[in-house]
């Protein structure tokens, strides 16, 4: 009996040594299996919780008529009249705001309106303005809202440096965010050091590297409080005339937008803008007949060059530029064509049905009006409008 005890004895102290020498010479491998392990559920949880939303996407365009997925396509200047009846009457993906949506009003009231025209919404709305800071401050100009306009971030960086504009970017977001606004068209990733340029007192610098950084900081901040962000103006406005007025002509080579315009639109892809606004200007080394934001060959540079698979949007489609050139229901039809997601457009009576009646005679494939819309709808889920 004793010489069994023995036995068993020395089996188990035999075992328990080589127990602790597994442990201690796998020491390292068992935490880098175990880090391994831990990243791959991770990586399958995100992958599953992302096939889950790309499936309620799927499943919300499946159910949509037509009439709702062309209204989702659509980011409408809010109109004076009947805004809360347009909502339902034309299935609008959402209303941008201007100056005169906040003028004189208080917080309140603001947010009273919002209220009221998500109320009629089967999706909720995206709610867009244009806060930039400097000469464009849809909402920080009324005094009920802040006592002051946010500077330009250009002049804010010269007064504080970058903590200076992380802190306003950070409470612009948390202002429009407040009001019930949950895209900021913005920010601009213009290149130009040109004092007589239209877009000058709007951009950040002259220096790529610095818009760069700019948009890099300023997307990153919005994304961590979901506020959706807009890279404009692709493929880079330079030192090109006003749109607002008439065509604009840029013959600036490939290698030059490479090397100016394009780093600040990468770095904001990068850290995961939401969206790019296209703008009206031609550029000839992209497409030397049509304005950017009706160009097919300027979309593919977005697609396949940038590996951009968020949302593309207009410019808005009643700018000089483009009534002149199309007349204003083609330019909603040839918009929607070329492959913008979204249409920013002040004529939604007109250009909405225009959409309709080209998918429906076959001008606009209605695959692709559902491609559009999921990539609407992925970034609203993105926002957190979608439950």
């Amino acid at each position: 009996m004793t010489k069994i005890k023995s036995g068993v004895s020395l089996l188990l102290t035999l075992c328990l040594i080589c127990m602790l020498c597994a442990c201690g010479n796998g020491k390292s491998s068992s935490g880098s299996s175990d880090i391994s392990a831990s990243s791959s559920e991770s990586s399958e949880t995100e992958q599953v919780t992302t096939e889950a939303q790309t499936d309620k996407t799927d499943e919300m365009v499946s159910q949509m008529t037509l009439e709702e997925k062309v209204g989702q396509m659509f980011f409408v200047a809010c109109p004076d009249v009947n805004a809360q009846e347009w909502v339902g009457k034309y299935h609008l993906g959402g209303y941008v705001l201007f100056g005169r949506d906040f003028a004189d009003k208080t917080a309140d009231e603001i947010k009273a309106d919002i209220a009221g025209y998500q109320s009629k919404a089967k999706i909720p709305l995206l709610i867009g303005a244009d806060e930039e800071g400097g000469t464009v401050v849809r909402v920080s100009d009324n005094p009920n809202l802040r006592d002051s306009a946010f500077l330009s971030p250009k002049d804010t960086y010269a007064s504080g440096g970058w903590e200076a504009v992380e802190s306003a970017e950070t409470e612009k977001a948390e202002l429009l965010l407040s009001l019930g606004v949950n895209v900021n068209l913005a920010p601009v990733c213009d290149v130009t050091g040109n004092i007589e340029s239209f877009i000058y007192d709007r951009s950040f610098s002259g220096d790529p590297d610095e818009v760069s950084e700019f948009v890099k900081k300023t997307v990153t901040i919005y994304n961590s409080k979901k506020l959706g962000s807009v890279l404009k103006h692709f493929p880079g406005y330079g030192d090109n005339t006003d749109t607002h007025e008439d065509m604009s002509y840029d013959d600036k080579s490939y290698e030059e937008f490479k090397k100016n315009d394009f780093p600040p639109f990468s770095e904001g892809i990068k850290n995961g803008a939401g969206a790019i606004m296209v703008a009206h200007n031609i550029t000839a080394c992209m497409d030397p007949e049509m304005p950017a934001s009706l160009s097919e060959n300027v979309h593919k540079v977005i697609r396949d060059e940038f590996g951009f698979d968020g949302v593309i949007m207009t410019d808005d489609l009643a700018m000089q530029a483009i009534t002149k050139y199309t007349g204003t229901d083609a330019a909603a039809v040839a918009a929607a064509k070329c492959g913008n997601d979204i249409l920013c457009c002040s004529d939604v009576e007109a250009q909405y049905p225009a959409v309709i009646a080209a998918v429906q005679s076959g001008e606009i494939p209605e695959e692709q009006i559902d491609a559009s819309v999921k990539r609407i709808l992925k970034w609203k889920q993105k926002l957190g409008l979608l439950k």
